[in-house]
């Protein structure tokens, strides 16, 4: 049973100035520890592949909080949810703490999906009540 649907396109040209202005306490912000470490590896061999990588992380963030229904408020933050690869390059969701126990005690499974092109990033996620 589908328990809700979201999705976010991020304008990457965005991100951008941001990370300009705020560097890479932006990225720590956005991201969770093990996001942080691919951003950096991607951001090292080429820039604007670590800005696209941020920009698909921060949609993906995004369209997740509006499928369980909470936008980026407690117990949903930006760093208790992380958009991570399986090794075959499909993407998950890994939440910790305080929202890894409010999804779990609801019975909830989602499912995500990003992509980026020249000038943004989009995904969608779809979130479902296990029965």
């Amino acid at each position: 049973m589908i328990f809700g649907i979201g999705s976010d396109i991020c304008d990457i040209r965005r991100m951008e100035a941001t990370f300009g202005r705020q560097g890479e306490r932006f990225a720590r912000r956005v991201l969770g520890d093990a996001e942080f470490l691919v951003w950096q590896q991607r951001n090292a061999r080429w820039p604007r592949r670590g800005l696209r990588y941020l920009a698909t992380r921060f949609s993906a963030k995004e369209a997740f909080s509006k499928a369980i229904g909470l936008g980026i408020r407690s117990p949903m933050t930006w760093q208790r949810c992380e958009i991570l690869n399986q090794p075959s390059g499909q993407p998950f969701v890994r939440l910790h703490g305080e929202l890894h126990d409010w999804f779990e005690a609801r019975g909830l499974r989602a499912h995500v999906t990003v992509t980026d092109e020249t000038d943004y990033a989009a995904s969608f996620v779809v979130v479902e009540k296990i029965i």
